[in-house]
C-alpha cells in the first residue's frame, strides 16, 4: 500500500501561522508527518502553536518570528530554518490582510499596505525559500493562499485592494511555476471562499451573510474547519509533481456561477 500523501521527514514553512486557516493547514501537514515551522509576527502565538503541534503530532517544530514586509527579516527567517532543520520542502504563503471599504474611499496607504503584505510578501518569502533551499535541493512545493476574490469581484464587501493583491498572487503563482519548474519546484495557489474561524464566525452567522450564502454559493453554506486541509495536503504531496501553476478554488462552488 502506497501512501500518496506521506510527508514524513519533510519540513513545511507556514506563514500567518498564529491562528485560523494557517494553523489548520499546519496541523494537516503535521498529521502527514511533516515538520512544521510556524511563522508570524507574534512570537507568543507561534510558540504556542509550535508547542501544540509538537505535542499532538510528534513532529519537529520551530517558531520563527518574521514580518514578511521586511526583506532582511524574511532572509534571516529562512537562514534560521535551514540552520535548525536543514531543509525546506514545502512553503505555504498564508500571511495576509484585508482592507474593507468602498473603492472610492480606499486610501493610497490602504492599497499600498495590501499589496505589500498579500502580494509582495508572498513574493519575498517565495524568493528567499526558493533561492536558499528549494533550487539548491532541486525540489519544492510552494502553495500560495490567494482567494476566490482573486478570481472574481464581489458586491457585498468592498475590498478592491484585496481583489487586486490576490489576483496578483494568482498570476504570480503562474509566473513562478513557469520559471521554477525546471528545478523540480511546483507552485500552486489555493483560492478559499469564506471559512469559519474565530474571527469570522459572528459575521458569517449574521442574517445578511447567511442569506448571501444561500444565494451565491451552490452548497449554500460557508467552509468549515478542516475543509481546506486536503487541498493543502494534495498540493504538498511529492506525488502531485505534475500539478503546477494552477489556482484551486475551495469555495463551495462560488466561482462556478
Amino acid at each position: 500500500m502506497k501512501n500518496y500523501f506521506d510527508l514524513t521527514g519533510q519540513v513545511a514553512v507556514v506563514t500567518g501561522c498564529s491562528g485560523g486557516l494557517g494553523v489548520q493547514m499546519a496541523k494537516a501537514l503535521a498529521n502527514q508527518g511533516a515538520g512544521i515551522v510556524a511563522v508570524a509576527r507574534r512570537q507568543d502565538k507561534i510558540e504556542a502553536v509550535a508547542t501544540e503541534i509538537a505535542a499532538e503530532y510528534g513532529v519537529p517544530t520551530l517558531a520563527v518570528r518574521c514580518d514578511i514586509t521586511d526583506t532582511e527579516a524574511v532572509n534571516a527567517m529562512v537562514d534560521t530554518v535551514l540552520e535548525k532543520l536543514g531543509r525546506i520542502d514545502i512553503l505555504i504563503n498564508n500571511a495576509g490582510t484585508g482592507a474593507v471599504a468602498p473603492a472610492e474611499d480606499i486610501t493610497d496607504a490602504q492599497f499600498a499596505n495590501e499589496m505589500d503584505i498579500d502580494l509582495f510578501g508572498t513574493f519575498r518569502v517565495s524568493r528567499a525559500v526558493a533561492k536558499k533551499a528549494m533550487i539548491p535541493a532541486k525540489y519544492g512545493r510552494v502553495i500560495n493562499i490567494a482567494s476566490m476574490y482573486g478570481l472574481v469581484g464581489n458586491k457585498i464587501a468592498g475590498s478592491a485592494p484585496y481583489h487586486a493583491a490576490k489576483g496578483g498572487v494568482v498570476n504570480l503563482t503562474r509566473a513562478l511555476a513557469a520559471e521554477w519548474g525546471k528545478y523540480g519546484i511546483t507552485v500552486n495557489a489555493i483560492c478559499p471562499g469564506y471559512f469559519y474561524t474565530d474571527l469570522t464566525r459572528a459575521t458569517l452567522d449574521s442574517d445578511f451573510f447567511q442569506a448571501n450564502a444561500r444565494t451565491m454559493i451552490p452548497e449554500e453554506r460557508y467552509g468549515n474547519e478542516g475543509e481546506l486541509d486536503t487541498a493543502a495536503i494534495f498540493l504538498a504531496s511529492p506525488a502531485s509533481s505534475y500539478v503546477t501553476g494552477v489556482p484551486v478554488p475551495v469555495d463551495g462552488g462560488y466561482t462556478c456561477m
